[in-house]
């Protein structure tokens, strides 16, 4: 089955119109392969009528701490999203899919506790090198993320305020 994407227009906030805050949540490890995302997300995230003030930046270590951050900025109410973004990768000290599934299943539970909607730029690759290929491969991986989780949060918005109050 085809589904059309909607255009920009389609969920662009107007200038003037009231646009609930959004949260960038980060983590720490992999800070300049991660950074992509941040910036990346900024940048497109004014495609659709927000400016960079709308966005509140929050570090934490490592992504195994983004889920309670998340669910601590969702619950303030100040927030009409919560974005998240990590590398989990394996470090061969352990399986590093507990933390991915982990991470990716809390972050799903906070949306569904608060009434957020919490968008996920975690990535868990199944194999990572710390090499020059595998670093610019996933730097360049993180500003697609970047759009991507833009639009998705854009979208997502203006959809649930089109439904009306929780």
């Amino acid at each position: 089955m085809n589904i059309s994407t909607p255009a920009h227009s389609e969920f662009t906030f107007n200038a003037g119109a009231i646009r609930p805050r959004i949260a960038f949540v980060q983590a720490c490890w992999h800070r300049d392969i991660v950074d992509q995302c941040r910036s990346s997300f900024l940048s497109a995230i004014t495609q659709y009528g927000y400016s960079s003030d709308d966005v509140d930046l929050y570090e934490v270590s490592g992504a195994f701490e983004i889920p309670l951050h998340a669910k601590r900025l969702a619950q303030s109410g100040r927030y009409g999203a919560i974005v998240a973004a990590g590398l989990v990768v394996d470090g061969g000290i352990y399986r590093h899919e507990f933390v991915a599934q982990a991470v990716i299943n809390s972050l799903m539970q906070v949306q569904l506790e608060t009434d957020t909607p919490v968008f996920s730029a975690v990535l868990t690759p199944h194999h990572f090198h710390n090499g020059e290929e595998h670093i610019g491969f996933f730097k360049e991986h993180f500003v697609v993320k970047g759009v991507e989780v833009a639009r998705a949060c854009a979208d997502t918005v203006r959809k649930l305020l089109s439904l009306g109050n929780r």
